[in-house]
This record gives C-alpha cells, structure tokens and sequence, in this order.
C-alpha cells in the first residue's frame, strides 16, 4: 500500500535523450536522501553544481544542478529537490535506482501534482490544468490552460458559488422564520439575486463550452465515393501530403489522420475508405472503419466529385448518414465551373482540393456549427466533467429561480441551491470522491 507520507521519486522529463534529465524528489526524507547522493545541499531556492555520487562508494555518477525546496513553499508543498543532470536514459536510470534504495519508492503518474492538491497548493482545476498544459495541442489551448492554471477558471466558479451561497443564506433565514416567509420570498431583491445568478451559470457555462472544444477539439470525417479527392481534401487542410493521392480507386484502405487548427481550435481531420460495394476483404475493413469514424465524429463531409459525379452511388451513402452537422461537399469544381463556397441555401459547398478554391469558407464553416468563437485572453481550458457538473448546476440553479418565482416555495429553492453548490465544488475539489481523484491524476505524466 502506497502511504502519501512516503518520500517519492521519478524522472521528470520526456523519456528519450535529451541535453538535460531532471530527477524530482518529493516527501519528508527528500533531503536527506539527496544528500547522500550530493553530499552537501546547496541553500534553498539557490541553483548549484555538483557531483552526483554513489552513496556507498563514491563513485561519479554524473554532475549537474541540485535545487532544494522546503515545504511548504514547493510544488507539492513538501520537502523537494530537483537534480538536473545529462539527458541519457541510462544515467537517469542508475542514479533513480540509487535513490529509491535509498527510501524512497517510485511516484505514481500525477503524484506530485495529486499531493499538491491534497495539501493545498493549488484547487483541482488548476491540477487538471497542469496536465492540460502539457497535452495542449495548440497556442491557443496552452494559453488557455495556462489561464486554467493561473486560477481564472477557479475565480469564475468561486464568484457563482460566492452568489449562490448568499442567495441560498437569505432565503434559508426566511426559513427560521415562517409566519413571514410569504411575504420574505416576494421582495424584489431577491428575485433579481436569483435571476442574477441564473444569467451567471449561463454565462459561466458558455465560457466553459468554449474551454473543452480548445482542450478536446473537433473530430471530422471525410466520407464519399473512391476518387471523390477525400485525400486531396485532406492534404489541403494539413497543408501537407500526408496521404497518397492517385486515380485508381480504392488507394485509401485505411484511416489516415491529421491534426489543424482553425484559429485555435484543434480539428482532428480523418480520411476514410471510399465508400463503396466491394468484395475484397481489406477494402471491406476499411469500409466497416470509415463508418465507425463516422459515428464518431462531431462533424462529417460528405465528398463529392462535381466533375464526374454519380448521383445513384452518392444518394445510397447521402440516405445513411446523420443529418445532423452533415456538411455537403462537391469538389473539382476547377473541372466543373461550379462557383466556390456555399450556395444560397448554404448547403452545397463548392470546393476544389487542387487549387484551394472554397477551403477558406469550409473552415470557417466547421469553426461555426461547433460555435467556437476565438477569443484574446481570459479563455481558460475546461474538461468534460466541468461541463457536466455545470450542467448540474444550472439545472438546479434554474429549479430553484422556479420555485422563488411562480411557488414561492422556499424549502424547494433552498434544496436546490444546496445540490447546485455540491455541483460547483465538485470542480475545484472541495467536494470530490476518492475514485474520480484516483482516475484524474492517473492520467498525467509520471514525475508530474
């Protein structure tokens, strides 16, 4: 059994070589383990070169920097070193297992930033934050996650929970009192509190809407009939050949996949298999793959060769896929004189995947039927489970603005204010279960 008093190590940067390999050491016994590997500490929070030595015989190691943190003025809040040394696999190996002979054991994935939660040096959305940092998969999400980190997404629930408690207080006092709680729950005051604070969530939840499209981003599939340009399409989104491109049908078996980003926003691209009847057992795999892909995306485009087009085959695959976030798509339209982007209606679009001509209007498309809007600054990065327990709370905040204003049902309001701030905490960790904590931080990197 892992004890969160145990003194923890592990290697803190990417595996592979590098110019630089950090150790990390974290727990009561960080000092002095260190020191036997380093033989004097430098002062606190001060950088120094040293040797890093066996323990038992004195034999050179490595050299490089130590850092020594005491708690609780460390990332974890406990006692820390940091030993900074050569990059090379082996080196970092030999001198983690000289000190987890030393007493301490190997840290779990996200540890370090676990037991910074657990003692209070950051809430449980900035934790998340931490790992969102480092998975961001654009400037725009790393800037966001750094907002995260920083606490601005924190600040905003703690401003509605701030809210809700006084709502939640005034009408519970009326409660104390009930010869008087009719007249109490009609004063004005606080049926503009309640509404404030409806307007807030909503606000609150837009924001962090747009918060795990920048974490998560867009999945999109390309599907139609072999030949239709899927993987031309493709390549002109990525800006790069990442799939071959040829006229004999079928070239594309597998799923292939690329990463963009529509300002900030990361889009997954996919490209599938043409769709088609097909006896040969691989080509049938990669069929079977291409709607699998399509079940699972956010958005589908239908590709559709506007040249040489054959309506019966594009009207059997138009009748099974999803209506909804559908975008129909002809392509080649450099070969058939159809003019580019959308038609009136703005359901046709009009592109060529050789020259470019109508992607603009395309990605633009897809940034607008997942309503993201880019924003400068303040956008900070959410997760699913934000999302939900806003959803949560809005439901009950809601609730409770009914029974204020057509029941004026106190006890109702009251109640469901009281599982609306339960929602709230959920996100920053003030009210969180063991399980979600263990598959939150297992999640991270190990040595973070």
């Amino acid at each position: 059994m892992h004890s969160p008093h145990d003194t923890i190590a592990a290697i803190a940067t990417a595996p592979g070589r590098g110019g630089v390999g950090i150790i990390r050491l974290s727990g009561t016994q960080a000092h002095a383990i260190a020191e036997r590997i380093v033989s004097t500490l430098p002062p606190i929070r001060y950088a120094r070169h040293v040797p890093f030595k066996h323990p038992n015989t004195g034999a050179l190691i490595d050299d490089g920097l130590c850092l020594v943190f005491s708690a609780p003025h460390s990332y974890t809040g406990e006692d820390v070193v940091e030993l900074q040394g050569h990059g090379g696999p082996v080196v970092l190996d030999h001198l983690l297992k000289l000190i987890l002979q030393q007493g301490a054991r190997l840290a779990r994935p996200g540890e370090f930033t676990e037991r910074a939660f657990l003692n209070g040096r950051m809430d449980l959305a900035q934790a998340e934050a931490v790992a969102d940092l480092i998975d961001a998969g654009s400037q725009a999400a790393a800037q966001a996650a750094s907002q995260a980190l920083q606490g601005v997404f924190s600040e905003r629930v703690h401003r509605v929970t701030q809210q809700l408690i006084a709502l939640r207080m005034f009408i519970e006092s009326a409660l104390d009192f009930p010869e008087e709680e009719i007249d109490f729950l009609s004063d004005a005051r606080l049926i503009t509190q309640s509404q404030q604070l409806v307007d807030e969530i909503a606000e609150l939840l837009s924001e962090t809407q747009q918060g795990v499209l920048l974490r998560e981003g867009m999945r999109v599939a390309i599907v139609g009939q072999p030949n239709a340009g899927k993987s031309s399409l493709l390549n002109q989104l990525a800006g790069d050949d990442r799939a071959i491109v040829t006229d004999i049908p079928g070239t594309t078996r597998d799923v292939l996949r690329a990463e963009i980003q529509i300002d900030g926003l990361p889009v997954h691209i996919i490209d599938t298999a043409g769709l088609r009847e097909s006896d040969e057992p691989i080509e049938r795999e990669g069929i079977r793959r291409a709607w699998r892909e399509v079940e699972q995306a956010d958005a589908v485009l239908f590709l559709q060769d506007d040249h040489r087009n054959n309506p019966d085959e594009d009207e059997k695959i138009r009748a099974m896929l999803p209506r909804k976030h559908t975008i129909w798509v002809f392509n080649k339209i450099d070969l058939s004189g159809r003019p580019a982007g959308f038609d009136q209606e703005k359901i046709h679009l009009g592109i060529s995947a050789k020259t470019g001509a109508g992607i603009k209007e395309l990605r633009a498309h897809l940034k607008e039927i997942m309503g993201y809007q880019s924003t400068e600054g303040g956008q900070f990065i959410a997760r699913r489970r934000h999302l939900d327990a806003l959803l949560g709370a809005q439901k009950e905040i809601i609730s409770a603005h009914s029974a204020l204003t057509t029941q004026s049902a106190g006890e109702l309001a009251a109640e469901s204010l009281r599982r609306a701030q339960l929602a709230l905490d959920e996100i920053t960790g003030k009210f969180t279960a063991d399980d979600l904590l263990g598959e939150i931080f297992s999640n991270f990197c190990i040595g973070k």
